[in-house]
């Protein structure tokens, strides 16, 4: 089988840790262990995603010359190269002799005429109180909008279209090998952008004819009614049944259109879970399961 797996953001960081080289190594470790189990007997392609360490980098790079500050692209290339060399240490580690995986640089092509660069909604970086966001917003001439109880740096998040390397991951995967990759975005001619995680791992899922797409994070399920009394888990539907519901923008939301997506393209099924149920998942045992050939929705109890 082959299985690409984007790992949330909970993969590097958990919530409310501090954004240290030793918390990302510790949890890379754990997640390298479920990794290599997902691995054995199929071919395995890893995605992230970079939002926290490319607003660090842009931070850092912002206080050491505020007058040549590097391009958002340049930035999340080194996000790529400094996550990817942790999972690829981390999962060397984790494999049996023999096995490999190798951590690659991707560019991913986009529209420039995407409606997302009127509208920059994808938040990077920490979080600022009023006061702080509108100053270093004035100075950097960034973009800030209210989220998690403050203010983030936002920048636009236009949709992927093409994966530059999809030949170089071909070539890698049939030798065998866990290729770990779009970790992020990044563009040919360089933009000031980031991609989404969920929907460039999706369609490298599609263009890469998976037979599954799992996005792994720290919730069990898709919730439907999410906060509501009502709210269920949904345990299996088909892309169709997901049309009208509704999901966290910015969250869930781009997860269950990813999914609908590469389930609709490919014929595969697309899962979303915790990182822990990932072989369960692929056994309808667990998480939620999008797949074309599913008659009604069913839900968990």
């Amino acid at each position: 089988m082959r299985i690409v797996a984007a790992l949330g953001g909970n993969a590097l960081l958990r919530r409310g840790q501090a954004m240290t080289a030793e918390n990302q190594r510790a949890n890379i470790r754990r997640v390298a262990v479920e990794l290599a189990a997902l691995a054995d007997g199929n071919d395995l392609i890893i995605t992230h995603g970079n939002g926290p360490q490319i607003g660090l980098l842009a931070l850092q790079s912002a206080a050491y010359d505020p007058d040549n500050v590097f391009p958002l692209d340049i930035l999340d290339a080194e996000t790529e190269g400094m996550i990817g060399y942790l999972i690829e240490q981390e999962m060397t580690n984790a494999l049996p002799p023999g096995r490999r995986s190798a951590a690659l640089l991707t560019q991913i092509e986009v529209d420039p005429l995407d409606p997302a660069f009127q509208k920059p909604s994808k938040p990077i970086g920490p979080v600022y109180e009023k006061a702080e966001a509108e100053a270093v917003a004035a100075a950097h001439g960034w973009q800030m909008a209210p989220v998690d109880g403050g203010y983030r740096r936002v920048v636009p998040s236009p949709r992927p279209k093409h994966i530059f390397e999809l030949d170089i991951i071909e070539l890698l995967v049939a030798q065998g090998i866990i290729v770990i990759c779009a970790g992020g975005g990044g563009s040919l001619f360089g933009i000031e952008a980031v991609i989404d995680k969920d929907h460039a791992s999706g369609m490298l899922a599609a263009q890469l004819k998976a037979d599954a797409f799992l996005m792994l994070t720290d919730v069990e399920a898709v919730i439907d009614d999410w906060g509501a009394a009502n709210a269920r888990a949904i345990r299996r539907a088909a892309p169709e049944h997901l049309a009208d519901l509704s999901f966290q923008a910015g969250s869930m939301e781009p997860k269950v259109t990813a999914a609908r997506e590469f389930a609709e393209a490919s014929g595969g099924i697309a899962g979303i879970g915790r990182l822990e149920d990932a072989r369960a998942i692929l056994k309808g045992k667990a998480g939620t399961v999008i797949a074309a050939d599913t008659d009604a929705v069913t839900w968990w109890d």
